[in-house]
């Protein structure tokens, strides 16, 4: 069971991602110079340390196991052409989920698939606007919350929704990052992000409505 306040979802945006998680990793600095010396182990080794968090990723953008599976292994192949170019000015996991959710967003570009509802205004009504309450706490996700029951809320989010929250809450980018990524305004990221929460609210108090798909336990990390 995880608290609710840790999952981040509250209008302080100053906070790092839901499930960010960047600690040391033994081994890993040795295996990435290694790697781009082209040492074949080294590689496998970073494989072997990242791929279930690049396929969780992979997962809960595209909410598809065939094609997150498909993604992880482009992002993989990707890493081994450009790992030279990481200088480790960031931790290699961020970089790692930078790069992957690039891949995903041109993969999206590719099928024509639009990243955000063409609904959405750059001036929200005041009732859908999200409430200036910075830093406090969402009162209405406080309490316990599974984690498998939030991946499966976060699954069952329109897709344009489920994007900006992942982008967002789990991966830590601010909007204007985002806005840069989906091609859309800020104030257009700020109102998915809050849509996607006021509906995981209502997908949280009533479980039964979150879809299930295929591989959402492996998700649960």
């Amino acid at each position: 069971m995880i608290d609710a306040q840790g999952l981040q979802m509250t209008q302080n945006t100053q906070a790092p991602g839901v499930y960010k998680r960047n600690p040391p990793i033994a081994g890993e600095a040795e295996a990435i110079e290694a790697a781009k010396n082209g040492d074949a182990e080294a590689f496998s080794k970073l494989y072997a340390l990242h791929k279930r968090r690049v396929y969780t990723l992979c997962l809960r953008m595209l909410g598809n196991v065939s094609e997150a599976e498909d993604m992880t292994q482009e992002a993989f192949l990707h890493l081994f052409r450009k790992i030279g170019s990481f200088r480790g000015e960031s931790a290699f996991s961020t970089w790692l989920h930078r790069l992957t959710v690039n891949l995903v967003l041109m993969h999206l570009r590719k099928k024509g698939l639009s990243l955000v509802s063409l609904e959405e205004t750059i001036n929200p009504s005041e009732e859908e606007a999200p409430k200036r309450d910075f830093g406090s706490r969402d009162l209405q996700l406080t309490g316990s919350v599974d984690r498998v029951a939030l991946e499966r809320a976060v699954a069952s989010l329109p897709p344009g929704y489920r994007m900006v929250f992942v982008l967002h809450d789990v991966e830590g980018f601010e909007h204007n990052e985002i806005a840069t990524m989906l091609e859309c305004s800020t104030g257009n990221s700020k109102s998915q992000l809050h849509k996607a929460r006021l509906k995981l609210r209502e997908l949280l108090r009533h479980p039964d409505q979150s879809a299930q798909p295929a591989g959402i336990d492996e998700v649960a990390v």
